[in-house]
This record gives C-alpha cells, structure tokens and sequence, in this order.
C-alpha cells in the first residue's frame, strides 16, 4: 500500500496551499460532504479534472455556514469562480425520509453527523459567497442543482420553484455529470472572457434578460414558471420535453421564462466516449478520506471503499429515477484494462481481505449495451429503451460484461467480485434474434448467481400491479416471478443456500390501497417477509414526481391519482408489514373498509380473530401479547 502524503490530496486549508507553494487557487469547490478523494464522490472527480487541465483547485469540505463565516473566507477568492458541489445525495433526501422526519445518519458525513450541512446547501452557501465576494462567479455541480435547473415541485416546502439559479443568485448552472462543461468553462475564463459572456458552453444553465435571448426555431420554449404555478396541466406538459431533451443524442435548447429572466438550458454533451471515461476514473485518486477525518467514519465510504463502477448511465429510463435525468441513458463505458487498474488499486489497501463489494454501474447489467444502429439512436425520443418493451435496436449481448467478470476473478488478489447494483432481470430474461445473445444472457445469469452473489441478490420489482408498473416503466410483475424460479432453479443445482431480496415501492403516483393490499398477499403467497422497502419519496425532476404534483400523466396529459396525505400514505405503506403482529388489527380494518375481507384468509389463513367485526387488539393488552409469545416460544 502506497504511503500518502497530505499533498497527495485536493488542499482544502492554507496549510495545506503553502505545502503545495501556492499563494492562490484558480477554482475552490465548496462540498457539502466530507471529503473523500475517490472517484465515486463528485468533488473529488471535479477536482482532479480540473488538476489534470492544469489548474489550481482547493476544496473547502462541509464548510461552517454559522457565525462569521471564516470558512468561506479562509482561503481567499480563487482567480476564475468559486464551485458548489453540495453532496452526491440531494440534502434534502439525505436528511429527511418521505415521512419528513429526520434520517438516522447522515451518511457522507464524519460519524454521520446531521449538524455538518444545511438544507439546501447550494443556496445556502452561494449567498454566502455572493455577500462575501460579490464579483466572484459562482457555478452550480451536483446533482441539487442539477435536477432544479428549470421549475420543480420541492415536496418538503410542497410547493413549485424556480430555477435554482434564481433562489440561489448564481452565475451558471453545470448539469449532470461536469467534468467537460467545466474544464471548457476553465479554458473560456482563461481566455479572457467574462463568465457573462459565456452562454453556449453544452450542459450548461444561465440566467438572460428575456431581450437577451436570442430564440432560434430549433429551441422548445417551457411554459414560464408563473404559468406553471397557476396550471398543474402545464407543468406536467413541461415535463415530457425536460425528460425527452435530456436523453436526446441531439437535443434541443430548453427556454422558460421566470419573471422579466429566461433560464436557458443548453443540450448536453455527446456521451462520454470510453477513452474519456477512463481518463477520469484513471485520474491519481487516493481512494482515502482526507487525514482530517482519521479516526472518524463514514458511513458512504464504508460502503464503496471495495466496489469499483464499471459504466455510466441506464436506458431503464424509470418514472421515479433520477439517473437518466443526471447521467444520461446512453451507456458509457470503461476498458477492461482501466477496471483492472482500479481493481489492482484497491486490492493493495490494507485492510482488503480479497472480496470486491461491488462491480457494478447505476444498472449492474447495462455494461456494453447500446444501439446496433446508432444513427437510430440520434433520432430516437424515447426515455426508455426497454419500456414498453425492450427496443428491437438495443444490443442486450452480455458478453462483455462476463468477460470483465472473469478478467477480474483471474486477479490472484481477489477471491470473489461480488455485484452489490440491482441487475435487470428484464434484459437476462428477454429473447433476442440473435441466439449468441441469447446464450450470453443465459450464461451470464448462471455466472450471477453462482459465482458474484453474497448471499443475497437485490432486484428490484418496484409493485406487482401491471397499472402501477407502467407508470413506474417496470416490467410485469410475471417477469419477476419467472426470474425467481430461474434463480431458485440454479441455486437448488448449486447446492446454494442464497436469497432473492426484491425492492418495493408505496405510494407511487396510480397506486391504490388495494394494489397494496394485493402486493401483501403476493409476496407472502412467494413466502417474502419484505425488507427493501419505501415510501415513494417526491424527488425533483421525475416524471412520477410531476404526475404526483400535477395530478397528470406528463405524456398522456390522463389524470392519474396519487396518496398525498399522511394517512393515505401509511395506510399504503402498512401492507408491507402485514407479518409483524401489531400491524394487524389495523389491516384487517382497512381491508375491511375497502371491501378486500378475502385478502385476510390469504395472509394469516384462518387463526384471525374478531369480537364483534373487530380484531383483537394487542397494543392495549400487552401482557396477553406477551404471555402469548411465551407460549409460541415454548
């Protein structure tokens, strides 16, 4: 294991510049999290981009934002802009469950902290640095800004916003993944211009007077944000061309009006090519929290100090996702010979015992996939590439995906390369034209299983209502259920003793109590006590969020309901629960008031009891619930 030196990482103090023999930096990132310089962190990329173009770049972790502010000000203003990179997480979701109550941890902070950010710490800290430094550029990375680019609905104020260029009073916005957009940004400022001036950079958001803006006939022009906070149907409308425009090989300029201002979205780059990808993720990380943090956990990186991420992206293109939004759904992809590095990488840090947590991407199986013809890929508008079905275009050959696999389990280091991403059982089940692909599919699911599963293998089913799966872009639940017995069957002839552990959503937009009430007696029919499981939570920039709000399908403009009260939402949320003995009484009441008194006999057969069309309740009686166990126990 290589020794490091505290200059081996991003200065983030004075100190730390004079070591390094600078007197100023030329770009200083503000991050809401800890510093953790590692490439699945985006301060740490963004930094070590723009170290690698030449610039000079400090990083200022989870700054003070109380008092006097000596954190903003401790290293001075930078020649070019100051950067917010406020978390890989939104903060919000970070901080907060769909209930809005307050996480156990927060998870890429020291010791979990909760009192390391604010919320909204993009905000909160560009007006810090405007107060401070009123002539300094401030640019906006993450995905916060990012997926607020243009009017949303923020669930935890429940109402719509504006860009967040307009709460915040910066200067541009850097969507999705920044690494091109800001190194050009660099090069632009270095060349004399003004950061006013630079309005044509691709994956970027500004701020123009409306007579500013030249329209051109290839632009899609929004309804304005005041249209939007008087029209719901209006605001769904927006939402088909965002989502459309963002996973567009060639997309178009989005324009909307706020005020007497237009936010001006530019298209986004091509997908990175895989000579770029590597080039990022072959950047002199230490893989390492700053030694600020020695002594000190955190928890994110606990998680994926072993795992290595393969590609970006995902074609699932799912109602609720915010990946494709962010990354794109043209897959980018690494090098075998760039994955090895960092697998080789990881193997020499000392506290490795052989086993990868993680070889994966945002899908684990999407790695290699793309369209056989990519001059259909240009013209193509479609979200998903595999809803309502899986496009006759895209190549689903998982062969390149083994042939990593076991590249790296040639590794003499490693002992088993596990796969910690949720796969896509849709693409290992589906049937090509093409036998090889087909073979590979089948091949590479006895691979899966046999050989990269610990114990437990997540997929994601999302619901078992058909309804509710098309909203979401899931495949019918039929399909789960045959990839269940293809997993059961390959166990049972490996003599394995692994579990299949499916992710369940509640309460997403089109889902009704009795879908609920059915997904409880589904899952207990395949004998699952549900675990993964959640509340649909209203992030910003989804389509199921929009449909949520709006009260409107954004692609038929058809009415779809939505639980929106506390009470709606637990109710929905209790089926899942349906085995712990005080969830109950309390289903089988609602069962009773939806008119499913069926479901009862399905999910505890005939031990249920009723006085007088009421179940027993053991909350108020609780020493007969516990002499009651004692007995099941003896």
């Amino acid at each position: 294991m290589k020794e490091y030196r505290l200059s081996d990482f991003l200065p983030t103090t004075r100190k730390e510049l004079d070591i390094r023999g600078w007197d100023t930096v030329d770009v200083i990132l503000f991050s809401a999290d800890a510093y953790v310089d590692h490439p699945s962190f985006g301060a740490a990329v963004i930094g070590r981009t723009l170290e690698a173009a030449g610039y000079r770049v400090a990083i200022v972790p989870q700054p003070d934002w109380h008092g006097d502010f000596r954190d903003f000000k401790k290293l001075g203003r930078p020649r070019l802009f100051f950067g917010i990179a406020p978390g890989c997480m939104d903060s919000m979701v970070n901080k907060y469950t769909a209930n809005r109550r307050l996480r156990s941890e927060d998870a890429y902070s020291p010791d979990g902290r909760h009192d390391m950010r604010p919320e909204y710490p993009t905000i909160v800290y560009t007006q810090i640095l405007k107060q401070l430094y009123p002539d300094v550029p401030v640019v906006l990375g993450g995905i916060e800004a990012s997926m607020r680019r243009l009017t949303h609905y923020d669930y935890w104020q429940d109402r719509l916003r504006p860009s967040i260029l307009c709460d915040s009073h910066a200067d541009m916005i850097i969507y999705g993944m920044g690494e091109k957009p800001i190194v050009e940004l660099c090069q632009r400022m270095d060349d004399g211009m003004a950061m006013a001036d630079i309005n044509d950079i691709p994956q970027t958001v500004y701020l123009a007077p409306k007579a500013a803006v030249g329209r051109t006939e290839g632009d899609i022009v929004l309804h304005s944000h005041e249209t939007c906070l008087k029209d719901k149907r209006a605001e769904a409308e927006n939402y088909r061309h965002i989502e459309e425009e963002s996973n567009k090989m060639h997309a178009s300029r989005l324009l909307q009006d706020v005020g007497n201002l237009t936010v001006v979205v530019n298209p986004p780059y091509p997908p990175m090519t895989t000579e770029e990808l590597d080039a990022t993720f072959d950047l002199p990380y230490t893989r390492l929290p700053h030694p600020k943090y020695k002594g000190k956990r955190i928890p994110a990186y606990d998680m994926i100090k072993f795992s290595v991420n393969i590609h970006r992206a995902c074609f699932g293109g799912c109602a609720f996702c915010t990946i494709s939004a962010h990354q794109g759904k043209f897959i980018a992809c690494r090098s075998k010979e760039s994955i090895l590095r960092e697998v080789k990488a990881v193997a020499e840090m000392p506290d490795f015992k052989g086993n990868l947590s993680d070889l994966g991407g945002p899908s684990a199986n999407m790695y290699g996939m793309g369209g056989r013809n990519r001059k259909a890929c240009e013209k193509c508008a479609r979200p998903s590439c595999i809803h309502p079905q899986i496009c006759p275009n895209l190549d689903t050959d998982h062969s390149r995906l083994i042939d990593i696999y076991r590249a790296v389990d040639a590794l003499p280091e490693i002992r088993h390369s596990y796969i910690g991403s949720g796969v896509r059982y849709d693409l290992l089940l589906h049937r090509s034209k093409d036998e090889a692909t087909n073979r590979a599919a089948a091949e590479y699911t006895r691979e899966l299983i046999e050989r990269h599963v610990s114990g437990r293998l997540k997929v994601a089913p999302e619901h078992v209502a058909d309804s509710v799966l098309n909203l979401m872009r899931k495949p019918s639940f039929q399909q789960f259920r045959d990839f269940k017995r293809l997993f059961d069957r390959i166990n049972a002839e490996c003599h394995l003793r692994q579990q299949i552990i499916p992710y369940f959503i509640s309460s997403h937009p089109g889902c009704r109590e009795e879908d609920m009430a059915e997904l409880a007696a589904i899952t207990k029919s395949l004998d699952f006590h549900l675990e993964q499981v959640q509340d649909f939570t209203p992030t910003p920039m989804t389509i199921s969020t929009e449909t949520w709000y709006t009260g409107y399908d954004p692609y038929t403009l058809q009415p779809v309901f939505s639980a929106h009260t506390p009470d709606e939402k637990l109710r929905q949320r209790q089926y899942f629960f349906w085995y712990k003995p005080e969830m109950r009484r309390d289903i089988e009441r609602s069962l009773r008031a939806i008119g499913r008194t069926d479901l009862i006999k399905k999910l505890w057969g005939d031990s249920y009891h009723h006085e007088n069309n009421r179940t027993t309740d053991y909350r108020e009686r609780p020493k007969e619930k516990k002499r009651g166990h004692n007995r099941r126990n003896r």
